[in-house]
Formats: C-alpha cells, sequence, structure tokens
C-alpha cells in the first residue's frame, strides 16, 4: 500500500496518526468473514420510518407525511 501527502505538510506525529487509523480500518476490514451479513446503516432502516404515526386524515396531510410532527 502506498499513501501520499498531495497538500499540507503534516508533522511525524499527525501521520503516524493517520496510518493508524487507515490500517485499523483495513485490519478491521481483513479479519471479518468474507460471507458475513452486513449490518445495515440506521437511515435506512424502514422500522425507522414505520416508528411515527400515520397522519390525520385531512388537508395537508400528505405533507405531513414525511415530516412528524
Amino acid at each position: 500500500m502506498v499513501i501520499k501527502v498531495v497538500k499540507g505538510n503534516p508533522t511525524p506525529e499527525e501521520l503516524a496518526a493517520a496510518l493508524a487509523v487507515v490500517q485499523a480500518r483495513a485490519a478491521a476490514l481483513a479479519s471479518a468473514p468474507s460471507g458475513a451479513p452486513r449490518v445495515p446503516d440506521a437511515w435506512s432502516a424502514p422500522s425507522r420510518v414505520a416508528a411515527h404515526r400515520l397522519p390525520r386524515p385531512g388537508p395537508g396531510a400528505w405533507g405531513r407525511t414525511y415530516w412528524p410532527g
């Protein structure tokens, strides 16, 4: 793996910290089983949208469909 600093002048400590993060992430991905299911992100969970009550019928109900409150 080759990493190149293209802008700025990081200190040796900053560069070491950045490399530690990159190496930790690569190690975590390498140690995960290849066939393991991924945990979906919370923002895409259908339960997040369905957790709110449906709007009461009436004028403007369509506007409250995705903007609870």
